[in-house]
């Protein structure tokens, strides 16, 4: 597994990148964004660590430039700030994890690998780029939206949000599941935080058509369907 460090302070990245190639990991260094945005852009890495505070380009802008840029490679972001506001900033900008110095180096293992695990398990690769439902469409690669042929324009979160719904129509997706395979399996589920992007998603999917794809399963969950 390769992986892309992306962090200014020295005694930092040399405590990181030892314990990761102490657990088997290759680490690839970048010390600004500008530089991380060309490692990323040339290397095929299974994951990137970037801190938020990050010479030339931060941490926010870097991974938000990646997305818009299609590259969805799963990246984890550290930071000393753990308001919520910054989480969901982070995870806007399409961050998939979300972790608050000081932290247990062992925790970051354990986020890594939970990452890992759940973009193989749950996003596998397809030979298809375009997921579609009815007719709601995606396509994978250039991160369009459309439903009945009008471009829908999406927030990475709100992107990987319907991706995740398209991949199992018709399957209900409790919250746990959609906090743990969207957000991070430690992501606290007793905020409103899904509900939030749910009704979100429902305003630019749902609210201009007549049939209406993604439902509320009281008590259990959300599925996308069509009506009944």
């Amino acid at each position: 597994m390769k992986l892309l460090l992306v962090e200014d302070d020295v005694k930092t990245v040399q405590s990181i990148r030892q314990g990761l190639e102490e657990n088997g990991y290759d680490v690839d260094i970048a010390y600004d964004g500008k530089i991380g945005h060309i490692l990323a852009k040339r290397n095929n890495y299974d994951l990137i660590i970037t801190d938020v505070i990050i010479p030339e380009l931060n941490g926010v802008d870097f991974c938000k430039l990646l997305r818009q840029e299609g590259v969805r490679t799963p990246i984890v972001m550290l930071t000393a700030l753990g308001a919520i506001e910054e989480k969901l900033m982070g995870f806007d900008a399409g961050a998939d994890d979300y972790l608050v110095k000081p932290f247990d180096f062992l925790e970051l293992i354990a986020r890594i690998r939970a990452l890992l695990n759940r973009t193989s398990d749950f996003f596998p690769q397809t030979s298809s780029t375009t997921l579609t439902y009815h007719d709601l469409e995606m396509n994978l690669e250039s991160r369009l939206v459309k439903r009945g042929g009008k471009r829908i324009d999406l927030t990475a979160k709100e992107f990987s949000l319907l991706e995740y719904l398209l991949k199992h129509p018709g399957r209900v997706l409790t919250k746990v599941d959609i906090a743990e395979k969207i957000w991070d399996i430690r992501f606290d589920t007793g905020t409103n935080v899904i509900e939030v992007y749910i009704t979100l998603l429902r305003k630019k999917i749902d609210k201009d058509f007549t049939e209406k794809l993604i439902h509320t399963i009281y008590g259990v969950g959300y599925v996308l369907k069509l009506d009944q």
